[in-house]
């Protein structure tokens, strides 16, 4: 819970706690970075979180200042922009007071210890922070193995050091996980690094899970499904002929590259379209970049654990399926997909951030939704009625545009949907337990039913994407959005191009 205003007064005034920093700069990232780097990795072992507040010079007094939400949001976006890794658990709230207000970045103490900030490890040492020494380091290195929860970090015992490629670490993965300065002081031995990235464990002498995806000559050997299954077929189900069949397999470093390859240059395609008699226009079947990123997510949150089954990656004559094994994990639900994010592989998450293949964390989906609306495809369509696994469709833009099913020669409209689940209509198209398609249109009479559903579970949702759902014009899903107005049933807040929807009930 946010602190009460006496507590956050209580802590203004207390200049020699050792678990509050403050500052009157507002747009000092570096410093929040740090401030937030040290207090979760809680070398002492206090178990309580950290505080940081903007806004207070460093005898508590406060100079007056302000805070929009735009500011506060920009605060919490600290841990995902992947400079802090792996992101700590915090809060961002403000508070206000007769001399102004003050900005509080509560940060709770981390397990998955130690915290990097651009590569560098920060602690507190009594009311200051410092960088972490070699001690400091193994201390928290050995704290993190002790309370590591995810699959990833657990000690994959039936391994060895021999298992693992220690050039490919040294020349490949270190040099982009540490700083420059820090590597330039580093005098341990490649294992004590290794373990100070989560990817050997010194408990047992053994490489971590997450050490044997990212560096083993053999991953498959100790994770028989860690990998990726393609295969394209001719037609629109799985009994058609099969085109082209790949696996990808190996560790991480080699397969992402393979992998990322083969979607630039294999999956996307273009043709000339005629416009005028004087220009002509490329169609394009898939951006490759948002095949790329669902991809790469499949990677990163799939389930590892138990698990023999690869990730699915089949590519249809009218659509692409990324089945992936494992659900919705932690904090994420049928209600807060896609906007909340949690990690089931924290390891696996930070190594690949590292290697470059996310940008940042919980911005896959949106990242998806925009390339995907920009190369005038329809939505992506999410599947998550069975528990299992994560399914994701993407169709083929080439066949949207013809408004036809290359197989059976009717027009289709697919969009964001959760499988087998009446109460969380997400789509135009959805399946029933059978896997067949069938249409809200055929289900509900109401067309402005359905709209407000679309716009309870996304409050963005444009009139644009909403013309394509029910395969109406533009002019007709105004009528209706109109219509709703007038009657009391929504509104509009914000602008019409970055505003939201609201629901009155």
């Amino acid at each position: 819970m946010p602190l009460t205003k006496d507590k956050i007064q209580s802590l203004l005034s207390d200049i020699e706690n050792e678990r509050v920093e403050r500052t009157l700069s507002i747009d000092n990232t570096k410093k929040m970075s740090e401030a937030i780097c040290s207090f979760a990795n809680d070398i002492r072992g206090t178990r309580k979180p950290g505080y940081f507040l903007i806004g207070a010079d460093d005898d508590g007094n406060l100079d007056g200042q302000t805070f929009t939400d735009e500011q506060l949001r920009s605060y919490a976006g600290l841990r995902n922009t992947g400079a802090i890794l792996p992101p700590p658990a915090m809060m961002v709230y403000k508070e206000s007071f007769p001399d102004g207000e003050v900005a509080v970045i509560e940060v709770q103490p981390s397990v998955d210890t130690p915290v990097r900030y651009k590569g560098v490890i920060w602690i507190r040492v009594g009311a200051r922070k410092a960088e972490a020494n070699t001690e400091e380091e193994r201390i928290l290195t050995e704290k993190g193995q002790i309370h590591s929860s995810s699959f990833d970090g657990r000690p994959c015992r039936e391994a060895t050091i021999d298992d693992i490629d220690i050039e490919l670490f040294r020349n490949e993965y270190l040099p982009r996980a540490v700083s420059p300065i820090t590597l330039a002081k580093d005098r341990r031995n490649e294992i004590q690094r290794m373990a100070s990235l989560r990817l050997f464990d010194t408990r047992f002498n053994c490489p971590t899970y997450a050490g044997i995806l990212l560096l083993g000559y053999d991953p498959q050997y100790f994770i028989p499904g860690a990998y990726i299954q393609y295969v394209r077929f001719a037609g629109t189900n799985r009994a058609t002929k099969v085109l082209k069949e790949n696996r990808f397999k190996g560790n991480l470093i080699s397969m992402l590259k393979e992998l990322e390859y083969f979607i630039k240059y294999s999956i996307e395609s273009k043709r000339p379209e005629f416009v005028s008699i004087l220009r002509e226009e490329s169609r394009i079947n898939y951006p490759w970049e948002a095949i790329r990123e669902l991809a790469m997510n499949a990677v990163m949150h799939r389930a590892y654990n138990g698990n023999n089954s690869p990730i699915k990656f089949y590519e249809y004559s009218d659509r692409i399926e990324i089945d992936n094994p494992g659900n919705l994990y932690g904090k994420v639900n049928l209600e807060n997909f896609p906007n909340e994010t949690d990690y089931r592989n924290p390891n696996i998450a930070e190594i690949m951030l590292n290697l470059g293949y996310v940008n940042r964390f919980g911005s896959g989906v949106n990242t998806v939704s925009t390339l995907l609306e920009e190369n005038k495809s329809n939505p992506a369509e999410f599947l998550l009625g069975d528990y299992t696994t994560f399914k994701v469709v993407v169709q083929n833009a080439d066949v949207i545009e013809n408004d036809i099913d290359v197989t059976k020669k009717t027009s289709r409209s697919v969009v964001n949907a959760t499988a087998n689940s009446a109460d969380n209509v997400n789509s135009g198209t959805m399946r029933n337990d059978n896997g067949t398609m069938w249409n809200d249109t055929e289900r509900y009479d109401d067309i402005e039913k359905l709209v407000l559903e679309k716009m309870r579970y996304d409050k963005r949702i444009s009139i644009k994407q909403l013309s394509k759902i029910f395969g109406k014009s533009k002019t007709a899903m105004f009528r209706v959005i109109d219509r709703l107005k007038s009657e009391g049933k929504i509104r509009r807040v914000g602008s019409e191009k970055t505003g939201t929807w609201e629901v009155i009930e």
